[in-house]
């Protein structure tokens, strides 16, 4: 099994921060996240007037994920244009769970830890009907 280079990420995480489209709160995110196959997909937050249509860093980094060939995300970290650690919100820990689950690693406040313990007891594709 590889190991991360977490130093690596949230450097990258960074560097997207800076194409954020933030004009109405200013707080620019990026992230970065590691795909099996090796490959490092970015994205970043894109504000909206209408502020509830914008789309966050995550959501940016999913389309990107698909665009650039799928795969599964094996690890994820997301930080300000400063450097400072931001977590996912609600709706974003769901799509990393979805596209990464239950093992993929978060970078947080309380150190790297998979999904799991970041979205404990989440709803996946095995909760639904075949």
């Amino acid at each position: 099994m590889k190991v991360t280079d977490w130093e690596l990420l949230r450097s990258e995480a960074v560097r997207a921060a800076k194409s954020a489209y933030a004009p109405y709160s200013g707080l620019h995110v990026g992230v970065a996240g590691l795909v099996d196959d090796g490959r490092v997909v970015l994205g970043c937050n894109v504000e909206n007037a209408s502020y509830g249509l914008g789309l966050c860093a995550e959501c940016t980094m999913a389309g990107q994920l698909r665009l650039s060939g799928g795969g599964r995300l094996v690890a994820v970290a997301c930080r300000s244009g400063d450097g400072e650690l931001l977590m996912p919100c609600g709706r974003c820990r769901q799509i990393l769970f979805e596209l990464g689950g239950a093992e993929c690693e978060v970078d947080t406040p309380r150190g790297i830890l998979p999904m799991r313990e970041v979205l404990p007891d989440a709803f996946g594709p095995e909760d639904l009907p075949s």
